[in-house]
């Protein structure tokens, strides 16, 4: 009987080992009841043996512990066998009153037997038969009874170590109480793998779990990344899986087993580096709050208060973050929107306005821009509210899903938004964010001011997977939030790399999960 794992699509720039599978072993569990009393001044103390049958001659395979004073003996220890479906395997069970300490059968009470084939206990996965005695007559009341349990299998991958010793490089998830076990695929970096040598030997061991840490070993084979290659285009590669010490015992052993590969691919792990490299342009826009919580911008308290040095926690945040990133955009024009302010000429409410109050052409200039927009578009609006984001992130989400159209790694869009408190359209931010996390765009959060920014945490996926209020999950983490008081009194660079720590890896993320190499790269 076959394992038969199922295989799946290697991730970029490993040396992933696909599908495998292997004989199994099973397990048998034995019981019996009302067993002959031989003893004269307490009962029985008996004991289990299992014989095996190899061309025509039985052979003692295991032994069972003795459980002392006991006529309805539940054994704990566990007969493990291989089993293959294409033979018969006959079995025969023999109970003993161990009246010695001798290993010797003979110098023991006999309680009776009972032989079946492994295929018959296998297929019933129970049974329970009367014992007999040596005259094929009743042993009493006795009854013993098989339980079958299947084998837990788990695969280890080894490398040769510096000091000749196998080095552990990856073990497989263990399928628990089946036949049939599909692992899951996996990816290995080469040079965890074999050090990035191909013809390397690696070792590959296949267990059965035991849940105190004495797994049973089923079997082995050596391979190598260049043979496990050769499995791909549905065409797998077998490995037969060899026990040693079953090899030398038995005459007709052939293996434990086969072991199948059914896909194997080493492909390049592409870096961010690559994707800029590339041609990647990060496209930057700046989200503004101008809700009446920052209060007004000619108070020395209001967060939108411009210091006699020219600065606050907005343009401060807008420097730190714009000063990265336009590097990595050929134009460095920034479209700079705000949002929870009344503007000119009616005073309606608007969560979605260019800063520069052009809605055609809502781009500013470099980092430089966006802060003389900021500063000019002041006096103009009246702050008010609610402090809703989803229509600034739905914005940049439009024009991130247009540019997956063009199926290349060539543009990554980053919303940064600035904000002084309180979400009020937090479902539908939430469903906004979801949704964006299938996109080529990441939003990073700064929060200005003291206020309680618990919901911004929420949005910043690092503990937990951020869901929609339709339960549906995000595709990736992609918020990053950073409260802006924890870095008053810190150089501005501090600020920069704590906001675009992990945008890097969401850019990778991203393409890698679209199967998009940097467009002006070389094929694997």
């Amino acid at each position: 009987m076959a394992y038969m794992p199922g295989g799946g699509a290697p991730a970029p720039g490993v040396a992933p080992v696909g599908s495998q599978y292997c004989v199994c072993k099973v397990e048998l569990s034995v019981s019996g009841q009302n067993l002959l009393d031989r003893d004269v001044t307490s009962k029985s103390d008996p004991f289990c043996v299992l014989f095996t049958e190899n061309d025509g001659r039985w052979s003692e395979y295991d032994r069972t512990e003795t459980a002392v004073n006991n006529l309805n003996p539940a054994f704990s220890k566990k007969f493990v066998l291989d089993y293959h479906f294409e033979e018969v395997q006959k079995l025969k069970f023999a109970l003993f009153d161990q009246d010695k300490s001798s290993t010797q059968l003979e110098e023991h009470d006999f309680l009776g037997h009972f032989s079946c084939s492994l295929g018959t206990i296998v297929s019933s996965k129970k049974i329970t038969q009367p014992l007999l005695l040596m005259n094929d007559k009743p042993a009493g009341k006795g009854l013993i009874t098989d339980l079958f349990g299947k084998s837990d299998p788990f695969l280890e991958f080894y490398k040769p170590g510096g000091d000749g010793k196998w080095m552990l490089v990856h073990r497989t998830e263990v399928i628990k109480y089946t036949l049939d076990p599909v692992w899951k695929p996996f990816t290995v970096p080469l040079v965890s793998l074999c050090d990035g040598d191909m013809e390397k030997p690696i070792q590959v061991m296949c267990y059965d779990y035991d849940n105190d840490g004495g797994h049973d070993f089923i079997g082995e084979f050596q391979t190598s990344v260049s043979q496990m290659c050769e499995a791909r285009d549905g065409i797998p590669r077998e490995f037969e899986c060899i026990n040693p010490k079953k090899q030398k015992k038995k005459k007709n052993y052939k293996n434990s087993g086969i072991i199948i590969l059914r896909s194997c691919k080493i492909n390049r792990d592409y870096s961010f580096l690559d994707y800029i490299l590339g041609g990647c342009q990060l496209m930057f826009t700046v989200g503004i709050d101008f809700t009446a919580s920052n209060g007004n911008p000619l108070d020395p308290s209001s967060l939108h208060y411009i210091n006699p040095v020219g600065t606050n926690e907005y343009l401060s945040a807008i420097w730190a973050v714009g000063q990265i990133i336009q590097d990595y955009d050929s134009d460095k024009m920034f479209p700079a929107l705000g949002f929870g302010a009344q503007l000119p000429p009616d005073w309606k409410v608007s969560h979605e306005f260019a800063i520069n109050f052009n809605p055609t052409n809502p781009f500013c200039s470099g980092v430089d821009g966006i802060a003389q927009a900021y500063s000019a578009c002041l006096p103009h609006i009246r702050f008010y509210g609610p402090t809703n984001f989803s229509p600034i992130v739905n914005h940049v989400a439009r024009f991130a899903a247009q540019a997956t159209q063009q199926q290349t790694a060539m543009q990554y869009f980053i919303l940064l938004i600035i904000t002084d408190g309180v979400i009020s359209d937090m479902e539908e931010t939430r469903h906004a964010v979801v949704q964006a996390s299938k996109l080529p765009m990441s939003i990073i959060i700064v929060g200005v001011g003291n206020a309680d920014f618990a919901a911004m945490e929420f949005l910043d996926g690092d503990s937990r997977t951020l869901r929609s209020h339709t339960g549906e999950e995000a595709a990736r983490d992609i918020v990053q939030f950073v409260p802006f008081r924890e870095f008053r009194n810190a150089a501005k660079e501090t600020l920069a790399k704590a906001v675009l720590a992990e945008l890097p890896q969401q850019v990778v993320q991203y393409f890698k999960h679209k199967n998009l190499p940097p467009t002006n790269s070389e094929p694997a």
